[in-house]
């Protein structure tokens, strides 16, 4: 029974991994497209790709052309409908707290502000005064870094971050303070957000940074993939 229950999740992200070879730029795709972006033989992208057409996840064109089915526009507009960041946000920032024992905070950009989304408090004596829905400018600290990098601001400085994939910032904004941030994504690998440690200085040790930045990077690559990104955070 346990080589069947295995087989069977191989099939299923087999035939995930077809749906996932299309995108925007490539939204029709031969037999042999779909073969070499995704590995699988022919005669396997066939037997999958009638499961898949007859529950309305793929079409087959009458030029042989495959495309994406009317079910995944139906439950796309049902994920809309439900779909609330914060049920996404505030369970990675309350294990962030758990973890690290500092205070994690989601941003996003509007305009040429950020605005503190959600924010989860470390149990200290000492806390980062900031609240959710503050307003901060974009000239200092992680998050806004990375926000202004990933929304792509052209420079030398934030190419360096896109490269990275993470910020850390000493002091910028309070001398007493450092920070880390990272970017997270959503469909279609756009920008969703930046999510960010505050430290305050006396334990923000070379090490602890290290750690911390693992932590943070691995935290947003999945919650990126939660929210439907492919897309490594490092990756321009």
């Amino acid at each position: 029974m346990a080589v069947q229950k295995e087989q069977k999740v191989e099939a299923v992200e087999r035939a995930l991994t077809i749906l996932n070879a299309f995108t925007d730029a490539e939204s029709r795709l031969t037999l042999n497209q779909i073969a070499a972006k995704t590995g699988f033989y022919p005669s396997t992208i066939l037997r999958l790709a009638g499961s898949l057409e007859r529950f309305g996840y793929i079409n087959r064109e009458p030029d042989g052309r495959f495309r994406l089915g009317s079910t995944l526009y139906r439950l796309g507009n049902q994920y809309q409908r439900t779909f609330n960041l914060a049920d996404y946000v505030r369970p990675v920032l309350r294990k962030l707290v758990e973890v690290t024992e500092e205070t994690a905070a989601f941003y996003i950009k509007d305009g040429d502000r950020r605005i503190c989304l959600y924010r989860h408090h470390a149990d200290r004596i000492f806390r980062h005064y900031l609240e959710e829905g503050a307003s901060l400018t974009l000239d200092k600290g992680a998050t806004a870094r990375i926000l202004m990098a990933f929304s792509g601001e052209p420079g030398v400085f934030y190419d360096d971050i896109r490269d990275k994939g993470y910020y850390i910032s000493l002091g910028e904004r309070d001398p007493e303070t450092g920070a880390i941030g990272v970017p997270v994504f959503g469909i279609g690998n756009n920008l969703v957000g930046a999510l960010g440690l505050t430290v305050q200085m006396q334990r923000f040790t070379a090490d602890a940074q290290s750690q911390q930045v693992e932590l943070l990077t691995s935290t947003a690559r999945q919650l990126s993939g939660r929210l439907g990104s492919t897309r490594h955070p490092s990756e321009r």
